[in-house]
């Protein structure tokens, strides 16, 4: 049995994934990325520094550069994803068991603290997490496991102790690097997409699935 639950936020939480595809892709694209929208969503995981790195080259921009338009993507994204926000299905219920059952719980996501505050705010979930770690908060984003690390060391529990709920392939491949089992979501990949860890105790579509009922 887990004595601490870590969570991704977008898509894990929410299922706000889409909004932030338009909005990274506009940004991309105004800067000659050349990217369809199927292929930004696969540039779309770690810190939006990460990605401006990976999409144009180290050092094409500056961090100011990279700060302005990390911005300018959050508020696009925050224009179209308007409250109220909605948990997934079952995850309501599923916070308030693991609460019952004195489960720690931790937030583990690559968003910006203006992104964590938005959501959390709209869901009025800030007190319910033990400890959230951002953007801010790591050297590296997934799939590194610092940012699930960081969280686990917060509770502290170890990651064997700990289950990480992730809807990205980079996020289960953070988890299974830092040693954590973990459950899949897919709100915004595929089944087919995790069948290749190890970690992944279970793939679900909501929080309502049975299965999960094995995690307490």
């Amino acid at each position: 049995m887990a004595k601490a639950f870590i969570f991704d936020m977008n898509g894990t939480m929410v299922n706000d994934m889409q909004y932030h595809t338009v909005a990274w892709h506009k940004v991309l694209n105004d800067l000659n990325a050349n990217l369809s929208l199927e292929e930004t969503k696969l540039q779309m995981y770690g810190k939006g520094e990460e990605m401006f790195d990976r999409v144009f080259g180290k050092g094409k921009f500056d961090d100011d550069e990279m700060q302005k338009m990390i911005l300018k993507k959050e508020l696009a994204y925050q224009d179209e994803f308007r409250p109220p926000f909605h948990l997934l299905t079952g995850l309501a219920a599923f916070l308030q068991k693991a609460k019952e059952k004195n489960l720690a719980l931790a937030l583990g996501t690559a968003a910006p603290k203006t992104n964590v505050d938005y959501v959390l705010d709209g869901l009025h979930l800030h007190n319910i997490f033990n400890a959230i770690v951002g953007a801010e908060d790591v050297t590296t984003s997934k799939p590194d496991p610092e940012v699930f690390l960081k969280c686990a060391s917060l509770l502290n529990v170890s990651p064997e102790d700990a289950i990480v709920f992730e809807d990205s392939p980079k996020g289960i491949e953070a988890a299974q690097n830092g040693g954590f089992k973990a459950v899949a979501i897919t709100s915004f990949h595929e089944a087919e997409d995790f069948k290749k860890f190890d970690n992944v105790l279970f793939i679900v579509e909501a929080y309502d699935d049975e299965r999960l009922k094995e995690l307490f």
